[in-house]
């Protein structure tokens, strides 16, 4: 089965650093790219962090076939009328590359740190659900209403609509039973973080609440996300061999997909390596 394989970098270097490093990725061979939502690194707080949307609009005019996203905007962050706003542009700055990603939200302390509400998980959820309707339909008409327990649009325009029709891909994070069920008519990307038994586990779970709604399973991508600090027994920028092993385990888990992050010393000949001859034996 062949594999996909993205890069996840945080937007903490500077500017002309950042276009130089996505161009780069997008060069040796890296199918998408993408930033994290947050206002700070969650495992490194004493990096500089600039905001994820801003940063990806500019970014999407130093590359040009590389997908791009946000892995996965932070639903607590915006109202899902201004991610849709910010999803059509994006989209039209990039050339129709755009893939729209979205979460419940996790990080209690970042929320606290710059005084933004942080519900208890039943509401997050609701929330998310609430949120992802919302964002579904405003990325597919030009004038939506929506009237929910928490968000409500009247008669709202969506004009320009994104290019890609008939709306740009979502990428939704889900773990949980519950977030499974909710997220599966509308993803067309799943993505979660975990060894490869969490994350088999999960995917199965996700196949069930396709089918039971009768969705074909096997038009999700199924996408892993690989955070050293989630999990620290993972070692594939170690060598060749453990890239290869990495990858496999992970496909042998279901997954069509792995986003990882750069290792340390990205300009290194073993990276450089990865990218020019491993991963394109993988993805064939």
């Amino acid at each position: 089965m062949a594999m996909a394989f993205g890069m996840q970098t945080l937007q903490s270097s500077t500017w002309p650093e950042m276009c130089r490093r996505w161009a780069r990725f997008e060069s040796m061979g890296w199918q998408s790219l993408w930033l994290p939502d947050h206002f700070l690194p969650t495992f490194r707080r004493e990096l500089p962090m600039f905001e994820a949307w801003t940063m990806l609009a500019g970014l999407a005019t130093a590359t040009t076939t590389a997908r791009i996203g946000v892995l996965v905007s932070c639903n607590t962050f915006r109202h899902p009328a201004l991610l849709a706003k910010q999803a059509a542009t994006v989209d039209h700055i990039s050339g129709g590359r755009l893939e729209v990603g979205l979460g419940a939200g996790w990080v209690e302390w970042e929320h606290d740190m710059y005084g933004m509400r942080y519900p208890d998980a039943p509401e997050r959820v609701a929330l998310f659900g609430e949120a992802l309707e919302m964002l579904d339909a405003a990325l597919r008409q030009e004038v939506v209403s929506f009237h929910g327990e928490h968000f409500s649009l009247n008669e709202a325009a969506f004009r320009p609509g994104p290019i890609q029709q008939p709306r740009p891909p979502l990428t939704l994070a889900a773990h949980s039973p519950k977030m499974l069920r909710l997220i599966a008519p509308h993803v067309d990307r799943w993505n979660s973080m975990g060894s490869p038994d969490e994350l088999k586990e999960r995917s199965e779970r996700l196949t069930e609440a396709l089918v039971k709604i009768g969705r074909d399973p096997a038009t999700v991508v199924r996408s892993a996300l690989y955070v050293q600090m989630i999990t620290p027994d993972e070692k594939p920028w170690e060598s060749v061999e453990a890239f290869v092993d990495f990858a496999g385990r992970y496909r042998e888990a279901g997954m069509t997909e792995v986003i990882l992050q750069p290792p340390p010393d990205e300009a290194g000949e073993l990276f450089e390596r990865i990218s020019r001859e491993v991963l394109p034996s993988l993805a064939s």
